[in-house]
């Protein structure tokens, strides 16, 4: 009996560290306030996460990462796609961003990634054709500066470039989308030669956003007997995820590739700015995913592989874009200021809170609000204001179905987007005017679930960030607003 529990604390001790092993994490920067980068590398560290990958190199993010042997993952953004299509753009650009990071205590790049889903249908093809070119560049001069053992060049697709036929919608069937199915075979069959994995994004929540007829269950991994399979000759499919990776492994044996590495790079669920978007069905998500990484259970076409994935995200980001939804605000598995929003198994084993980001930075407790004193005349200028700071902060939990909404009242509402932009503001006190409608309080205005921020006291988003963010503002949720109000 001894023996036996020793041979099973040893499979669950290998079961936990491999989890660990294969288990990254997405850090995004598009916050209107950030953490200090010190205080989300200690976050990473405190939580297990041995890898990690950024959208940039930007040297803050990479001066936090340095000395913690995180295994960091890089990227060029899309905006330099065409440079570095260049050899000798390519050649500084590793030097700038990669060499300079390489020393004692430096950052632990173990790959780059060349753009971020840069073949996206959105895109229009718009990089379509430097992408290639540029992943080359990038990989010969890794290569040329004696990093090309160690750090490898890959391109983050999104899930959109492989489908299968209308006529035969199964895994079996995958294959590349037409419009990028050359570039792709050319693109894979590189990766292939420089010994570096094809990196595809994931996402079973998108899946189901926006189709009331997708199955709730199927986008889950405990869904079998709950939701519909797909039956695929004699391979039965349970979830969304399974059938997607598959899909893509199909795709890849059509061109004579079906054996090159897969790494997840980014998959996750929101929490807010949608009705599924929530901490419960993320819970549920996470706990199904995590139970399969240390399970090691692999998919149909490729049981019992080990699959390496970056979750999606860590933090909140409240400057992305909400082009495609306004939970792009809401991806993360803390809170814009580190707190965890629901147990996770990050180190295997049972669920447990994460360990919250430590040495945070709050600006004074006190919140900007709607003052009680605006009488029914002012409705007009109300309307106006809370559209004006919508456009410039987050308003997202307010929609239908988020955290806020149906929550708040009108006052409510037009008090949580004053505050949403006087915090965005670093609490400046000409951001608490909205002429004259606006009054600064040192009771927390929140109520319920629905959580009025105190905001970090952080370097603030780049003037580039800050005009995104401003450019792409819900503007569905402030159209919500003036019908309220």
């Amino acid at each position: 009996m001894a023996a036996l529990r020793c041979v099973l604390a040893s499979v669950i001790v290998a079961a936990v560290a491999m989890a660990a092993d294969a288990l990254g994490v997405n850090w995004g920067t598009m916050s209107t306030r950030r953490l200090p980068p010190k205080v989300v590398a200690r976050l990473l560290a405190d939580n297990g996460f041995r890898k990690v990958k950024i959208f940039d190199a930007d040297e803050r993010t990479m001066a936090g990462l340095a000395g913690t042997g995180i295994e960091t993952m890089v990227a060029v953004p899309n905006d330099l796609l065409a440079a570095v299509a260049d050899y000798g753009r390519a050649r500084e650009w590793v030097k700038e961003n990669v060499t300079k990071y390489t020393f004692d205590g430096g950052v632990n790049i173990k790959f780059v990634a060349v753009g971020n889903e840069p073949f996206l249908r959105a895109y229009n093809g718009l990089f379509d054709r430097v992408t290639v070119p540029a992943l080359r560049n990038i990989q010969r001069a890794l290569d040329e500066a004696g990093h090309g053992t160690k750090v490898k060049a890959t391109v983050p697709v999104n899930a959109d470039v492989y489908d299968s036929p209308p006529g035969d919608p199964v895994p079996s069937a995958g294959r590349f989308r037409a419009d990028v199915a050359a570039v792709m075979a050319e693109m894979v069959r590189f990766l292939n030669r420089s010994g570096a994995p094809l990196t595809v994004n994931i996402y079973p929540f998108l899946s189901l956003y926006g189709n009331d007829d997708f199955p709730l269950d199927y986008a889950f991994f405990d869904g079998a007997g709950k939701a519909k399979p797909v039956v695929d000759g004699r391979v039965t499919y349970t979830n969304v995820f399974d059938a997607n990776f598959d899909t893509l492994v199909s795709a890849l044996k059509r061109v004579g590739l079906g054996h090159l590495p897969v790494m997840i790079g980014e998959v996750g669920w929101p929490t807010d700015g949608d009705k599924h978007a929530t901490p419960a069905l993320a819970k549920r998500f996470y706990a199904g995913l995590l139970r399969r990484l240390a399970a090691r259970k692999g998919t149909p076409l490729r049981p019992g592989a080990r699959i390496e994935v970056y979750l999606f995200g860590l933090i909140d980001e409240d400057a992305k874009s909400v082009a495609p939804g306004n939970f792009e605000r809401h991806w993360g598995l803390f809170t814009f200021d580190g707190r965890p929003k629901f147990p996770l198994a990050l180190r295997g084993g049972r669920p447990a809170m994460p360990v919250p980001a430590r040495g945070v930075e709050y600006l004074p407790r006190r919140w900007c609000v709607l003052n009680p004193d605006a009488g029914d005349d002012a409705e007009g200028r109300v309307a106006d204001n809370v559209g004006y700071a919508c456009g410039r902060a987050d308003c997202t939990a307010l929609g239908y179905g988020c955290s806020c909404g149906g929550a708040l009242d009108a006052r409510g509402n037009a008090s949580y987007a004053f505050n949403a932009y006087y915090q965005a503001q670093g609490q400046a006190e000409s951001a608490c005017d909205f002429q004259g409608l606006a009054v600064v309080v040192d009771e927390d205005a929140s109520r319920g679930k629905c959580n009025f921020s105190v905001q970090v006291v952080g370097s603030e988003a780049p003037a580039a960030t800050a005009a995104v963010a401003a450019a792409a503002a819900a503007v569905g949720t402030a159209a919500l607003l003036l019908v309220l109000l």
